[in-house]
């Protein structure tokens, strides 16, 4: 395998397509018949013997629905095969093909500090970089990237969130600025909109004046933003990609929110590993601070900076009694909770398809309610969530069943048409009194109406555990809570006690 960041390129677009091939669970044979390819040339490009088209990337991009990432891969590659070689300055050493930079140009990035911040759920995020320009050519144009992943463990998921919520230019309120206080503001452009994750030129101009970067010059950019914690996910990178003599970042966060922060780096040729230089920790009256920096990072290696909150509560899949009453975590969350009125009014159905956009609306929000949910707690029986149990008068309900990467039910005016006399008992939750459980009996089978957005009606039939969840957020939805359904005299077990947390139900 050769070692020029032009071979290591492609490699890499070679085992982020590989990556998501094996993700969608498609042969080679499979995915070329999708992509409109012939077989062999896409065991040909996995295999490092033929190098990626534009056309192909694209195609690639949107079969395996990457989130951006194989293009953001070709993106990298088709930089470096467009770029030329040039000759050096007077006296420093020749810039060619071989460095990552914007088309024409020797820019190097003398030092870059990178600063991230978290209040009360937002993150705001600043980028310092000191450009020397190496090349004779001037400099008019840089690129930066804002990428977020809320779900890095689960890329399904997290594909299917963007695609729900996908990241907007106007909640960035993305902002630039070259040369020192004051600085002139810099103007920028699109390079790539995606769901998740957004590319830019900034601009060495603005609508009064240019300041381009001339050969043998130096300047300083910075840039910034902000987004909240629904969206971003724990985790900060730095991508060089281009020639850098230093490289720090800083991490802000409440102290009482008792962080703790590692890092990996990882490059075109190599796993993750820790990384290469330690962490330092400082505290500040009621903030705590991370810092890391490295001198001469390699060409395209990524520095991944990962943190966890033990101060805010539960992690993804922990116990929520662990920390505090686990009903106080879900109202936090926007979920009415148990003596509400109303949990005990029942909802009016949706006017279909008058008001489509109000069911459109109305699951958008149940299903980030849930994932939001889904970060605090493992349902290994699956959970559901109606639209009352967020203040909204709508029959509307979504449920997710256990299984991994199924897509969640979605209820629009359901109600039951028939139930099988064949039930059974089993232990339920409700995520508007999470603190305790109740053994509630409830048939086996149950056959529903219920619309779709059009208005069209159907009927679905739900078998045990799929039937106990929907049943339950008809409930809901007819103000009714599974303690009413439970036996005379039945008592309710505190979480604590409860012996089946992350456990299927068992049939």
């Amino acid at each position: 395998m050769s070692n020029s960041p032009l071979d290591k390129a492609a490699d890499a677009f070679a085992s982020e397509l590989a990556q998501w091939r094996a993700e969608r669970g498609l042969s080679k044979k499979q995915l070329a018949a999708e992509m409109g390819f012939d077989p062999s040339y896409v065991s040909h490009v996995e295999g490092r013997r033929h190098r990626p088209t534009e056309d192909f990337a694209k195609r690639a991009e949107a079969v395996l629905d990457a989130g951006g990432a194989i293009w953001a891969r070709f993106h990298d590659y088709d930089e470096l095969r467009r770029l030329p070689r040039m000759p050096p300055a007077p006296g420093r050493e020749a810039v060619t093909a071989e460095h990552w930079s914007p088309r024409g140009t020797g820019l190097v990035v003398e030092q870059e500090v990178a600063r991230l911040s978290y209040e009360e759920g937002v993150y705001r995020c600043s980028v310092r970089r000191w450009l020397y320009n190496a090349g004779p050519e001037p400099v008019t144009r840089y690129p930066a990237r804002v990428s977020v992943d809320r779900y890095p463990s689960d890329a399904t998921r997290s594909n299917r969130y963007y695609r729900e919520h996908p990241l907007t230019w106007d909640e960035l309120k993305l902002s630039a600025v070259c040369g020192e206080d004051p600085g002139e503001p810099m103007n920028w452009h699109p390079l790539h909109d995606r769901d998740s994750f957004k590319e830019i030129w900034l601009l060495f101009e603005n609508d009064q004046t240019r300041f381009p970067l001339y050969p043998g010059r130096r300047t300083t950019i910075e840039y910034s933003y902000h987004l909240g914690n629904d969206k971003w996910g724990q985790w900060f990178q730095r991508s060089v990609r281009m020639p850098t003599r230093r490289l720090s970042v800083r991490l802000e966060f409440p102290a009482s929110l008792q962080p703790t922060v590692w890092g990996v780096q990882t490059s075109l040729t190599a796993e993750s590993v820790p990384l290469r230089t330690p962490l330092t920790q400082s505290i500040d009256g009621d903030r705590v601070s991370f810092e890391w920096s490295t001198d001469s990072p390699p060409l395209y290696t990524r520095y991944r900076l990962e943190w966890r909150f033990r101060g805010a509560g539960p992690q993804p899949g922990a116990d929520l009694h662990l920390y505090r009453r686990a009903s106080e975590w879900m109202a936090s969350l926007g979920i009415i909770q148990r003596g509400a009125d109303l949990l005990r009014q029942p909802t009016r159905p949706v006017e279909l398809p008058d008001e489509e956009p109000v069911a459109r609306d109305t699951v958008s929000r149940l299903l980030t309610a849930l994932d939001r949910v889904g970060d605090l707690h493992t349902f290994g029986k699956g959970v559901g969530l109606a639209a009352s149990q967020l203040g909204l008068s709508w029959s509307v309900a979504v449920v997710q069943p256990p299984e991994e990467g199924a897509e969640p039910i979605v209820l629009l005016n359901p109600r039951v048409v028939a139930a099988s006399a064949e039930t059974d008992e089993q232990y339920e939750g409700c995520l508007s009194f999470f603190d305790v459980r109740g053994l509630v009996r409830r048939p086996l089978r149950l056959e529903v109406e219920h619309s779709t957005a059009t208005g069209t009606r159907l009927i679905t039939v739900f078998e045990q555990g799929l039937a106990r969840l929907v049943g339950h957020e008809i409930d809901h939805l007819e103000g009714r809570l599974y303690v009413d359904r439970m036996a005379p005299g039945a008592v309710l077990v505190p979480v604590e006690e409860y012996l089946g947390i992350g456990d299927p139900w068992r049939y």
